[in-house]
């Protein structure tokens, strides 16, 4: 059903839109307790972590060189919501999570918004309590009730048939422009990890992953399939196998594709990481290993988030809390 008085938000991490807000984005990540879990004092956390991330931007500023100076994902979401309020005709705004300096604006537009309801879609097809969750929090804390309480959620799309198609024709587009075939071809996807305790506590998002996964492979059944998690910080267990491991022990097929699996923008994760962590590895065994670039800006993309946001499958702020 069509509202009248329906609007819509586009929610996404945020990333450094130069290289002076490393520092500030890596801060606002790290002192997230949904993202980084530690049983200290608020005030305790805010004071490590804050430390932590002054340092850990000094370190990754030439990662961030080498992509540009700057991640895409802020760019490529506005450029998405521009997309996506031609196709529904009607206001589509934007927040990102760990862009500080964005905040107060964004705020502001969303208590300014005159609506009955207001649609929220997350960039992040696989459900956490440390993406979609964190932000839902956030506006608990940070908006008057009335306006949380207009907000109903697309809650994950792990296995929405939209998303799944948009995916295999991406993986397919690649497959194409490569000239490769599905035979002597694996497709390895890599998703974002996560802390195992988390998953121990109930976040879903692992399933999800799996889940899409299944999915999507289900189109390639010439080439062979793996799943793996990237991107482990700091100390402890995380949802395994972990992408790094397994390019050490990876000996073949001939060709190997990246997929990005719970990336849907490209950013420091699969240009950076992905480019020259991984892919060296499988180079140097004498593998064609290529990077499937994530969804981005693609018209399938685009026209797959105006449909989700308009199905019926939405779920309030507080159900996404813990």
């Amino acid at each position: 059903m069509i509202m009248s008085n329906l609007r819509y938000l586009i929610v996404n991490f945020g990333g450094p839109r130069s290289k002076e807000e490393i520092a500030p984005f890596l801060k606002e990540l790290l002192c997230d307790r949904d993202v980084v879990a530690t049983p200290l004092p608020d005030f305790l956390h805010r004071f490590f972590f804050s430390r932590v991330a002054k340092r850990r931007a000094i370190k990754i500023a030439s990662d961030y060189d080498f992509i540009g100076g700057k991640s895409p994902i802020f760019e490529d979401t506005e450029a998405i919501a521009q997309a996506v309020r031609h196709r529904l005709k009607a206001p589509v705004l934007t927040f990102h999570r760990y862009l500080p300096a964005t905040h107060a604006a964004s705020l502001k537009a969303i208590r300014e918004l005159s609506c009955d309801e207001l649609r929220v879609f997350p960039m992040f097809p696989q459900f956490s309590y440390a993406t979609t969750g964190s932000i839902a929090r956030f506006f608990a804390e940070h908006l008057p009730k009335k306006v949380v309480e207009k907000m109903r959620w697309v809650k994950s799309y792990a296995t929405h048939p939209a998303y799944v198609a948009a995916m295999q024709k991406r993986i397919g587009d690649c497959l194409k422009e490569n000239q490769l075939e599905g035979r002597g071809t694996l497709l390895f996807f890599s998703a974002h990890g996560l802390p195992q305790k988390f998953v121990d506590r109930g976040d879903i998002y692992e399933r999800e992953c799996q889940e899409s996964y299944a999915q999507i492979r289900a189109a390639f059944p010439e080439c062979s399939h793996l799943l793996a998690y990237q991107s482990k910080f700091g100390r402890g267990e995380w949802i395994r196998p972990y992408t790094n491991e397994v390019c050490e022990q990876l000996e073949g097929p001939e060709n190997v594709i990246f997929v990005p699996l719970s990336f849907t923008s490209d950013h420091i994760e699969t240009l950076f990481e992905i480019e020259k962590q991984y892919l060296p590895i499988l180079k140097n065994k004498g593998l064609n290993a290529l990077r499937c670039p994530a969804l981005n800006r693609e018209e399938m993309w685009i026209d797959t988030i105006a449909t989700i946001i308009q199905g019926d499958q939405l779920v309030s702020n507080k159900l996404l809390r813990k």
